[in-house]
């Protein structure tokens, strides 16, 4: 009956017309105990590259703490900003150095870099590049919702709007979802975050 212990959440990434969002509820539940109703699941990660996560949130924030240090390091011997691809391909290559032990966490990577492109990562770090992602235990939901209504070269309050939507619909049928909506918003000139209802 371990499994019944795993937590639940769900996040979205989708990509916009100069731009990525990212969202994700701020429940945190093992089972049917909620743990939490204020947990945040996006991170900035560079100036040009967010992320949000499902899973164990404690083993994302350690991964967003070792990519910032690490691509604060890259930025400085390369002197230019890192770009999504890269950001994504080195969390890729920490998690799978953990295969054995792993990081329980799957994470969407996005950014701008000229285009705006969004990264799936599952807990052994494969790479899957996307239009729009959702990961979780509320995924299905939020996808049936991203399926039906995601347009490429949307506008970003069209973009904002879907990922506050696909995230409300997990909400409705998942018990480990819930408690509010995180929105991280990156694009040309940088990223911006607040809270949804």
């Amino acid at each position: 009956m371990a499994y019944m212990y795993m937590p639940g959440a769900t996040a979205v990434g989708i990509t916009y017309d100069g731009g990525v969002v990212m969202a994700s509820e701020r429940r945190i539940a093992y089972g049917n105990f909620v743990v939490s109703k204020t947990t945040k699941k996006t991170f900035k990660i560079t100036d040009f590259v967010g992320a949000c996560c499902a899973g164990m949130v404690a083993d994302m924030q350690v991964l967003a703490m070792q990519m910032k240090a690490m691509t604060k390091i890259r930025k400085m011997e390369l002197k230019r900003e890192i770009p999504p691809n890269s950001v994504a391909k080195m969390m890729s290559t920490m998690m799978y150095e953990r295969r054995y032990y792993p990081l329980m966490t799957q994470v969407i990577v996005g950014g701008v870099d000229g285009d705006a492109v969004i990264y799936t990562l599952d807990p052994l770090g494969s790479v899957l590049p996307d239009d729009y992602a959702s990961v979780g235990t509320g995924a299905e939901m939020a996808l049936g919702v991203l399926d039906q209504e995601f347009k490429p070269k949307m506008s970003e309050k069209d973009a904002v709007n879907l990922a506050v939507k696909s995230i409300k619909s997990a909400i409705m049928r998942d018990n480990a979802s819930g408690d509010g909506i995180d929105v991280l918003v990156v694009d040309k000139n940088g990223t911006r975050e607040f809270t949804a209802n």
